[in-house]
């Protein structure tokens, strides 16, 4: 490997740690995105029992304050239930405003990983075909291994700046899906709590 990385040249190294990085968002995005950990399936059902029941505590809604995603939205718009309808509204889209910015970290990183490797690897491609017509200059056709230094260190930093980024865009594509799907589900249950809460008395009032 570190023989591959010299005979690329000094742009295998930003290329290495762009790699390195990729790989650390990707399983760390893995971990964070999970439908599990940001808007588990029985949330909305345990706290609607609880409503139900008259089993609401404010030591359970300081325990969903502490987890993230939809836990901690739901926390917010509890909390400031009582206030009404608007209020809660707007505790809530407050709360899914800071979830969904914890959702996109670094994804600019990965976006941006994806559209630098390709040409950090063009750079590296020009140096090493600079490097091929000043031995053509100066020596001739003749020294074979210069030119084939020069030509290896042009193709392989091509083939690893691509290699880089066709990763770092399939999967800034994935996480970004993910992340709408998440957003979409979330901002469903937090509708649900909310007219449980509110809708059927604003009706009423509506009614009379």
């Amino acid at each position: 490997m570190l023989a591959f990385i010299q005979t690329g040249g000094f742009f295998m190294w930003p290329l290495m740690a762009c790699s390195i990085l990729t790989l650390a968002i990707i399983i760390e995005r893995f971990w964070t995105l999970r439908k599990a950990s940001v808007a588990p399936n029985g949330l909305l059902s345990d706290v609607m029992t609880r409503l139900r029941d008259d089993r609401m505590t404010l030591d359970y809604i300081r325990s969903m304050q502490t987890r993230t995603g939809l836990a901690s939205i739901f926390a917010a718009g509890l909390l400031n239930s009582k206030h009404g309808r608007s209020a809660m509204k707007e505790s809530v889209q407050e709360a899914a405003s800071h979830v969904i910015h914890e959702l996109e970290r670094f994804m600019n990183t990965l976006g941006t990983i994806a559209a630098i490797s390709p040409l950090l690897g063009l750079l590296g491609t020009v140096v090493g075909m600079i490097k091929v017509f000043s031995v053509l200059m100066e020596s001739g056709a003749g020294n074979t291994a210069l030119l084939a230094g020069g030509i290896s260190e042009a193709l392989l930093t091509t083939a690893a700046g691509l290699g880089v980024a066709i990763p770092a865009l399939i999967f800034h594509r994935f996480f970004s899906r993910r992340i709408d799907e998440l957003v979409v589900t979330m901002e469903q249950q937090s509708t649900k709590l909310v007219d449980a809460l509110h809708g059927d008395r604003e009706k009423i009032g509506v009614a009379q």
